[in-house]
């Protein structure tokens, strides 16, 4: 997944090389996900890296996906080589919670369940 320019500073220089690492060194370039995204895959997901998602068709592009959401902590056990699925779908809340800033910025309205401003 794209890093927003307001996080890139929250992951280490060497990320690209990390990012690398988990994906095709530990992973092969299948995705790892075993069922972190809410998906039972059975045993773990089936998509490859560069061939069709068996689930969507769409090409598979292999991610890093920090299981605790936060871009500082990249241990090994922290990360997760993840198809776009399994990715979007672990993080999920995120997006949803980001859309709404999003939208609540634009109409110009602050949050009135959390409060946070436009």
């Amino acid at each position: 997944m794209p890093i927003s320019p307001e996080n890139r500073a929250r992951y280490p220089k060497d990320w690209k090389a990390i990012s690398a690492r988990i994906r095709f060194d530990r992973a092969g370039g299948r995705c790892e996900c075993a069922g972190e995204c809410g998906i039972d895959h059975g045993d773990r997901c089936s998509a490859e890296h560069g061939k069709a998602n068996p689930m969507t068709g769409s090409t598979v592009v292999l991610t890093t996906a920090h299981l605790d959401h936060t871009p500082e902590n990249c241990g090994d056990d922290n990360l997760r080589a993840m198809c776009q699925r399994c990715h979007l779908r672990l993080d999920r809340h995120l997006h949803a919670k980001n859309s709404r800033k999003t939208r609540f910025r634009k109409i110009g309205q602050n949050d009135l369940f959390t409060g946070d401003a436009a």
